[in-house]
């Protein structure tokens, strides 16, 4: 099943990755409190126990204060530079941990490689209570996916855009690009590189005169349609005939009235106008930006159920 968008996707693999980690820390935790707090028996334990914890990369102990009372451990052996480390101003120091003593960390950019990592932390107690935490570091390229591709959500969203643009939008007008003078001939092109060419996907740039577009044959690869080609109607021939996908979320018939909504948009107001949009057609959802820089994403039949009073034009 495809997760539904990018946070749930990534809950459900922190979740698993909690499952896999937490078990041989919690072990190693118990062990480790059974030692003195002191170096070179610490390093004796991590070193004797590293490879009970599954994609480790480092591994080490801090005192109560977050300051490291142990050599990092590593698959290259003790790395004693880190002894004495104070790791209170690291982001997996700054959350909290849960009543059950076990932390998985949010995701940050780690010192040493500069790479995505997780921390693990689990609370080490004694008989007088908390001694220390027993930390465990991760690369998230050692950490195996198990969770699928989430899924782009489909209900409408708002991004606003530079504030600068916006601030200036009312001491601006829209000028006459070369594809607004054509722009009928440069709709009917697209029209039939969406339905009958292959294309999925297009980004039309009113202001530059130009589209990038990906197909179907060749959908790691965009292409440019600059001025020239959208004005030439022999582009359609540039792209073999295609089906058009069964799976295709928007209509075959609505690729036209979306294309007719887009040119609305782009001529009824010399202020507030459509600079760019986008189409695809196997999400589908349309993206406007406008003059302001704002960006609308949205669902194909919200958008031509929209007349132009909407959009305050």
């Amino acid at each position: 099943m495809i997760e539904q968008n990018w946070k749930n996707s990534i809950n459900k693999q922190r979740l698993l990755l909690a499952q896999v980690l937490s078990s041989p820390l919690k072990q190693l935790a118990e062990e480790v409190s059974a030692v003195n707090m002191e170096h070179k028996e610490l390093d004796e334990k991590l070193l004797q126990a590293f490879t009970q914890i599954p994609y480790c990369t480092y591994l080490y102990v801090l005192d109560t204060n977050g300051v490291q009372v142990s050599s990092n451990m590593s698959k290259e052996g003790l790395l004693g530079e880190h002894f004495g480390r104070d790791r209170t101003d690291r982001p997996y120091m700054k959350e909290t941990v849960p009543e059950e003593g076990f932390l998985l960390s949010d995701a940050y950019i780690s010192l040493n490689s500069m790479r995505p990592s997780v921390t693990a932390l689990q609370i080490i107690k004694n008989d007088n209570g908390v001694s220390g935490y027993l930390g465990a570091d991760f690369d998230l390229r050692d950490l195996p996916i198990t969770t699928q591709l989430y899924q782009e959500p489909g209900e409408w969203r708002q991004i606003k855009g530079d504030p600068a643009i916006r601030s200036m939008v009312f001491q601006q007008c829209r000028c006459e690009s070369l594809l607004d003078k054509n722009i009928n001939q440069v709709f009917s092109i697209l029209e039939e590189l969406f339905t009958q060419r292959g294309m999925f996907q297009g980004v039309i740039h009113f202001s530059s005169s130009r589209a990038t577009v990906w197909v179907i044959d060749d959908p790691y690869r965009y292409r440019i349609l600059d001025q020239e080609a959208l004005s030439d109607t022999d582009i359609c021939m540039a792209y073999p005939n295609q089906k058009y996908p069964d799976d295709a979320v928007i209509p075959q018939n609505k690729i036209s009235l979306i294309f007719e909504s887009m040119k609305k948009l782009r001529m009824a107001d010399e202020t507030i106008y459509l600079r760019s949009s986008s189409i695809n057609i196997f999400n589908g959802l349309i993206s406007l930006t406008f003059s302001c820089d704002g960006t609308h994403y949205m669902p194909y039949h919200e958008f031509l159920d929209k007349d132009l009073s909407f959009w305050g034009a």
